[in-house]
């Protein structure tokens, strides 16, 4: 048997897995470990890993049983995890390695604070083809016989960002495969679709790469807010409204993105 703690951000849930070693990657196991209807349940699996490079490893893996770079909500519910009563760790700062590098994360009362790192905006390195290494802002993509305008942003993973004037007329179950399937993205995308809803405030949907429509995104509000600003349509401190909740986004003068929101325990088990 296997122990678990499923946790959730902003609505965005996974499956914790304490496992030094190996981890369980097969992709049919993960699927079935995410299922809603046979299995746990969740956008993705989290496996805490030893590390030589940092305090702690984080893996995670995608509903469809892809692995990813990185994922900001999972990344607050691995920190709090570990911070949070008896668990591995005391310290207020946790250094973990993940497929994006080695971040910071710090807790303070019942809110997560990580250090997301600094955005990438060269086409090549998100990666966005046909480009080079151009910086892609309100660049025109066709998605389905519509014309948009894109701004893209890596944060250890690739995002595509849409502004619209009405976020409720976005079909995003429909429109969302097209566009992490999309020429442009070789390695598929995450999408995100924003209305600005006040000053400074940003509401967003989401299309996950290997997972779909999600209650929220950690790195795809971190996008949204850099995007939003290089937009002139945000400050360098917004706050994005998912789903599932809200993430305060703050672009520090250091080029570091910082990401504040909860996290929580779901519940316990063992399968």
């Amino acid at each position: 048997m296997q122990k678990f703690e499923k946790w959730q951000g902003c609505g965005n849930d996974f499956i914790l897995i304490d496992r030094p070693g190996n981890v369980i990657d097969e992709p049919e196991k993960i699927k079935q470990l995410c299922d809603r209807h046979f299995g746990i349940g969740a956008d993705g699996v989290i496996y805490i890993q030893s590390s030589t490079k940092a305090a702690t490893r984080m893996r995670i893996f995608n509903a469809d049983g892809t692995e990813a770079e990185m994922c900001g909500n999972g990344l607050r519910c691995f920190a709090r995890y570990l911070l949070s009563g008896d668990k591995f760790f005391s310290d207020d700062d946790l250094t973990v390695e993940t497929g994006a590098g080695i971040l910071t994360v710090s807790m303070k009362y019942d809110l997560v604070t990580v250090d997301m790192g600094e955005p990438i905006f060269s086409a090549d390195k998100i990666p966005v083809a046909g480009f080079g290494s151009q910086k892609l802002v309100a660049e025109p993509i066709e998605v389905d016989g519509v014309t948009y305008k894109m701004t893209c942003v890596s944060m250890g993973n690739p995002h595509c960002v849409i502004f619209v004037d009405d976020i409720k007329k976005i079909d995003l179950e429909h429109i969302g495969p097209k566009f992490e399937t999309h020429k442009f993205f070789p390695r598929k995308t995450n999408t995100e679709f924003v209305q600005v809803v006040g000053e400074n405030k940003l509401r967003m949907r989401v299309w996950e790469r290997g997972s779909g429509i999600t209650m929220a995104c950690g790195t795809g509000a971190c996008a949204t807010a850099v995007a939003a600003n290089l937009n002139g349509l945000a400050g360098k401190k917004s706050t994005v409204i998912l789903d599932g909740g809200e993430l305060n986004i703050d672009w520090r003068e250091n080029n570091h993105i910082f990401m504040t929101g909860a996290a929580e325990r779901v519940f316990v088990g063992e399968f």
